[in-house]
């Protein structure tokens, strides 16, 4: 599929999604792969116009790229924000322990990691790459 950039703004999301769900129409995912990538998509890009540029006072956009090889759909969003490794925050430790007792954040991450076949991340030239993969075939 054709790259597809996108301001790095909240009204982006839809554009996002959609992206995504074309993408993993096109592999032949099921539906439940289907939600979850969706799902893993929207809350990195969320944290990345959320903490990456609202927050950070910058502007810029996403990057979003999807490839479909014969046993995979990868999907990769590109920013211009500050460096941030999602894979630090993948493990929350308290997940049992009471709402008002655990550590604010990471959760989110969490489940993105929980939600693909594989997840990467890579800084390059100047631009973060949160890279999602889903197996296409249950038996893979």
């Amino acid at each position: 599929m054709e790259a597809r950039t996108l301001a790095g703004t909240l009204e982006s999301l839809d554009a996002l999604r959609d992206y995504v769900r074309q993408a993993a129409s096109e592999a032949g995912l099921d539906a439940k792969s289907t939600y979850r990538l969706v799902l893993a998509v929207d809350e990195v890009a969320t944290n990345v116009i959320t903490h990456g540029y609202q927050e950070a006072d910058l502007k810029g956009d996403i990057t979003i790229r999807a490839q479909i090889t014969d046993d995979n759909l990868t999907v990769t969003l590109e920013d211009q924000g500050e460096p941030f490794d999602p894979r630090g925050r993948a493990d929350p430790t308290d997940l049992d322990a009471p709402l008002e007792d655990r550590a604010i954040g990471g959760l989110g991450i969490y489940l993105t990691v929980q939600g693909v076949d594989h997840f990467d991340y890579a800084w390059v030239d100047g631009h973060n790459h949160n890279i999602f993969v889903v197996r296409r075939h249950a038996d893979s």
